[in-house]
């Protein structure tokens, strides 16, 4: 199983869930910057990514939509605010409306992700922050701890190509 651990911390707002992979950084890296590869994981299976537009750098936006199975879209955008490559990254994440708009409802989340070397393997650690108690209890209650270890999962066959 690539996800070892999932965290929640409703004291400091803090959902981290870590999985290891049998790949050295720079390859877990590529997963993240190359948009093709980043869609094959970033949805869960049965609401799978299409980027439309990624930025990799320190600034740059990323639009994205997850299509579910009745065809449904759900729109995203992430602002880098750190591109430290090949050993982290951050990220504020939030929904979007049809036109990329933010829906400020629904708040923003502050990601960060770190990538370190665990003898020749990778160990990805992936923390999401929230804006209050309620915003958090929200997106739980949307799926994310379920849909975040489904999107991992399907990391290990895209390293293995």
């Amino acid at each position: 199983m690539t996800v070892i651990n999932t965290t929640r911390n409703a004291e400091d707002l803090e959902f981290s869930i870590v999985a290891e992979f049998d790949a050295k950084v720079e390859r877990v890296w590529q997963i993240w910057e190359d948009p093709r590869q980043l869609e094959r994981w970033w949805g869960p299976p049965t609401w799978p990514a299409t980027f439309e537009l990624l930025e990799f750098v320190n600034g740059g936006k990323a639009n994205y939509y997850m299509t579910g199975p009745d065809g449904e879209k759900a729109r995203g955008w992430w602002q880098f605010t750190a591109v430290d490559a090949p050993t982290s990254l951050s990220f504020d994440d939030g929904f979007a409306d049809d036109n990329w708009e933010p829906v400020d409802s629904l708040g923003v989340t502050k990601c960060s992700v770190t990538l370190e070397d665990i003898d020749g393997r990778t160990r990805m650690t992936t923390t999401s922050r929230f804006e209050s108690a309620d915003q958090m209890q929200k997106m739980i209650e949307m799926g994310m701890e379920e849909g975040m270890g489904l999107a991992m999962g399907q990391i290990d066959e895209i390293l293995a190509a």
